[in-house]
């Protein structure tokens, strides 16, 4: 991770490279902003009334300090209307920010964070802290400088720039213990985002499902997580014909991953997230199209973010207990592949018929979702690139979600605000439960045609696994890769690991706070 430095300093004082200041939008600067204006001999003021910059969302205005102060160079960003500024406006706008500032050649960034003067940008109901401010803006510009460069062949001397320190400064010294807390923190989430990236953007000849199984064990080895793989010959004593199944037209053999964190009370139920990891999927027999096939790395997103979620909430020791569980295989047209037609066993013991092979993520969420319950967890929450349908009612701007908790769902809606990682609630209703049955099997992997709703059918045939506990399915086909936001390079997004971190962060207060209430405190 980038290393990152927290200063208490005057504001001309301070030495830098390139120093980063927040702007609402207004007519003119205000503030610190006058100041350094007036030192400039006016260039803001003048982008203010030629319409070059007014401070709106991610705007930017680059000026040269020309000596006037001890930094270099001074970058202005927007950040949007007054009483209107969210953590993701901070976010993006140090996305911007950070990016801009690394392509410009700079080495070192400086994020200017005065203590409480931000708070006029903020909604009435909601004050910002130095810390919650500084956490969204080292999250923002970790996120915006990730790279996956592992394969590039670089000459000497012609070596990319790379931001080597970002710089927190303050006006207060009693605020530099916030700045520290939240940069660690958001270093430990980005982390976690950055893992997930990795895994996502790896050719499928490199990740394969034994090498996510590896991963998976390097990283419960350092974080203090168990890990057990199980390979074909466990998979078949427990019946995981769905699993199986998919697996057949491959050479990799499949892996079943599960990872546990042990962080709250020995006896306390868990909190399962199941992450559908297709390391590729070509469609298998039912071939996909050509075009962007290559992206079908990226069918294993749901897995690396689990991993991602788990490195993240380990690291962070977070008092709540935690089930990772990923079930891992290609989908390959082979001679032994499963063809249309053919009817699958699941764990459960329900029989599927397989009317479309490119309906897979389905079929080994199946068996994860049944596994999931031998832990009795207190919630299920799966996370699966497993319809294009979502990409065309959602566009890459929100993630489906779907189940059987409503007030799961609402708290998994609000962490995702908080993150920027939105969800969007899409109903699952009995219609949709009855058009997964089959003539001839207990299910149909895909719905009779014309009765459309791709995203909901696919949830609706796991909601047969799912059991009774609560239960929530994001479907993130449109948000893992492509999602354009200022923090989000070209291609792997990791979404869902800040989500599920602010998610389980929420669950583990309300544990101790439940706790305290018990006993009295």
């Amino acid at each position: 991770m980038i290393k990152t430095t927290q200063k208490s300093e005057k504001l001309f004082q301070h030495k830098t490279p390139c120093l980063v200041l927040f702007c609402p939008e207004d007519k003119k600067p205000a503030g610190d902003l006058k100041k350094i204006d007036q030192a400039l001999n006016g260039p803001v003021a003048s982008a203010f009334k030629e319409k070059r910059f007014e401070g709106k969302p991610n705007q930017t205005l680059l000026l040269n300090a020309r000596g006037a102060m001890k930094a270099d160079n001074v970058l202005i960003v927007g950040i949007g209307k007054p009483k209107e500024v969210t953590e993701e406006n901070l976010r993006q706008a140090a996305g911007t920010a950070a990016s801009l500032a690394e392509a410009s050649q700079f080495k070192r960034v400086t994020f200017y964070i005065p203590e409480g003067d931000l708070e006029k940008a903020l909604t009435k109901d909601k004050k910002q802290s130095s810390g919650e401010t500084a956490r969204a803006v080292a999250e923002g510009s970790y996120l915006a400088l990730y790279h996956f460069d592992q394969y590039k062949s670089v000459a000497k001397g012609e070596e990319p720039n790379r931001i080597e320190e970002i710089i927190l400064l303050s006006n207060s010294k009693a605020a530099l213990s916030n700045l520290k807390q939240a940069s660690a923190r958001a270093s430990i989430v980005a982390e976690g985002v950055y893992r997930a990236r990795d895994l996502q953007s790896q050719p499928s000849n490199t990740a394969t499902p034994t090498f996510l199984a590896n991963t998976a064990k390097k990283i419960a080895a350092k974080h203090k997580i168990t890990c057990k793989i199980l390979g074909e010959k466990e998979m078949q004593k427990l019946g995981m014909g769905s699993l199986l199944g998919v697996a057949k037209g491959s050479h990799q053999p499949p892996a079943f991953i599960i990872l546990e964190y042990k962080g709250g009370k020995k006896n306390d139920a868990p909190i399962a997230i199941v992450g559908k990891a297709v390391t590729f999927d070509t469609g298998g027999i039912s071939l996909k199209p050509p075009a962007n096939m290559d992206e079908m790395k990226m069918d294993m997103s749901g897995g690396a973010v689990t991993i991602g979620t788990l490195q993240a909430v380990a690291s962070l020791k977070l008092p709540i207990n935690v089930v990772g569980l990923i079930p891992a295989t290609e989908n390959m047209p082979g001679g032994s592949a499963i063809k249309p037609g053919d009817i699958l066993t699941s764990m459960s013991g329900k029989t599927i018929e397989v009317l479309n092979t490119d309906a897979e993520g389905r079929l080994i969420l199946a068996d994860a979702l049944s596994y999931a319950a031998r832990f009795k967890p207190r919630a299920v929450i799966d996370l699966a690139t497993l319809t294009g349908a979502v990409i065309m009612a959602l566009g890459h701007f929100a993630a489906g979600v779907l189940g059987t908790d409503d007030n799961l769902i609402e708290k998994l809606q609000a962490s995702g605000t908080l993150a920027g990682e939105r969800l969007w609630h899409l109903p699952l209703w009995d219609e949709h439960d009855k058009a997964t049955q089959s003539d001839i099997a207990d299910l149909k992997n895909i719905a009779s045609p014309g009765v459309g709703a791709g995203t909901t059918m696919g949830a609706a045939f796991l909601k047969a696994f799912a059991g009774d506990q609560p239960w929530a399915h994001l479907d993130i086909a449109g948000t893992s890769w492509g999602a354009k936001k200022p923090y989000t390079p070209k291609g792997a997004s990791g979404f869902g690991v800040r989500l599920l971190v602010n998610f389980l962060e929420q669950e583990a207060n309300s544990g101790k706070a439940k706790s305290a209430k018990k006993h009295g405190k």
